[in-house]
């Protein structure tokens, strides 16, 4: 297994987009949203800032999901992060989104 395995449990941010690569390849994408709690210092759980995940799916996987995945939906993802850079308008930009190996839908 790669060492920058990751797992999510998130909510869909947007529902999985389909389109295909030049060699016919299914490609899906979507956002999750990953909500944090902590304790403060009251011993009181509070809500943190989410954190926000581009997600990509190739294959038949990437049609699964866009025919499943919907904005809202929580969703378990299992993947490896993939980081990439580009220049914009003169400035450096990059992200980290998950190559997804694995998608369903979580029970809780």
């Amino acid at each position: 297994m790669p060492e920058n395995t990751v797992t999510l449990c998130a909510n869909a941010t947007r529902d999985g987009e389909l389109t295909f690569a030049n060699s016919g390849t299914a490609i899906a994408s979507f956002g999750v949203a990953v909500n944090t709690r902590k304790k403060n210092a009251a011993g009181d759980w509070e809500d943190g800032d989410p954190q926000f995940y581009d997600i990509k799916a190739f294959g038949d996987l990437a049609e699964n999901v866009a025919e499943t995945v919907t904005k809202g939906m929580r969703v378990i993802v299992t993947g490896r992060l993939n980081f990439s850079s580009w220049e914009k308008d003169g400035a450096r930009r990059s992200k980290v989104e998950v190559v997804a190996d694995e998608i369903g839908c979580s029970l809780k």
